[in-house]
């Protein structure tokens, strides 16, 4: 696929960088959708440290970018892999990547969990395929053929007496006591676009947040970065 732009990307090519990041990034996720040329450019990969000190990532959807706080929001459950790595450490970095743009952007900082009425209300926006499969799934749990995971599904949609048939029924199904949402709170923000000749712009702004559970950020400081 060939590039979009070729030029500079306005946000990041020249001085004094802007103050803060998260509403370029806003921008550039805005501009993602707007082109409809690359499936789900809210995915970006996450990635967590558990227990084992080993790192870990995979790809998760953006709930929310929310420049107010500096922070990320996505949906995962307590007891997958990634659940337990973040409330190992309380840490984890995210990175988007833009193809068609030339543009990546990573994030690192602190998590924090959302309210249960957060998770609830959003919970209630899902699909009734996705609720009852958050209901089936232990994540990343072995199983032991295609036909058991469809039969625990089944299993799940008599249990709550609706039929996949008809997804209006969505909203009788209650959130699993395991399934939240996590918010990212940025202590870094780093953003990259191509161009020629591979002198891209690239930028770092950073921040201290104060303790959990609001983490409260600091002023940003800006720092233009050697490509």
């Amino acid at each position: 696929m060939g590039r979009m732009r070729d030029w500079p990307d306005a946000w990041l090519s020249e001085d004094p960088l802007p103050e803060d990041p998260l509403p370029i990034l806003v921008g550039w996720l805005d501009e993602a959708f707007a082109a409809g040329v690359q499936p789900n450019p809210h995915a970006f990969a996450l990635a967590t440290t558990g227990a084992s000190g080993k790192p870990e990532a995979r790809m998760v959807l953006c709930k929310g970018l929310e420049p107010a706080t500096g922070s990320l929001l996505f949906y995962t459950h307590r007891s997958s892999p990634k659940g337990r790595a973040l409330a190992t450490t309380g840490r984890a970095a995210a990175a988007f990547y833009f193809g068609p743009q030339d543009r990546q952007a990573r994030l690192e900082g602190s998590i924090g969990e959302t309210s249960d009425a957060e998770s609830d209300a959003y919970f209630a926006t899902r699909p009734l395929d996705a609720q009852l499969v958050a209901w089936a799934s232990r994540q990343s749990e072995p199983v032991a053929s295609r036909a058991a995971l469809e039969s625990e599904l089944g299993r799940w949609a008599r249990h709550f007496y609706v039929s996949l048939d008809d997804p209006g029924q969505s909203s009788r199904i209650p959130r699993p006591p395991d399934y939240c949402g996590y918010r990212l709170f940025a202590e870094r923000v780093e953003l990259w676009h191509s161009r020629p000749g591979r002198l891209h712009d690239r930028a770092a702004w950073s921040r201290a947040l104060g303790p959990a559970p609001d983490f409260t950020g600091g002023h940003w400081r800006a720092e233009r970065l050697q490509p």
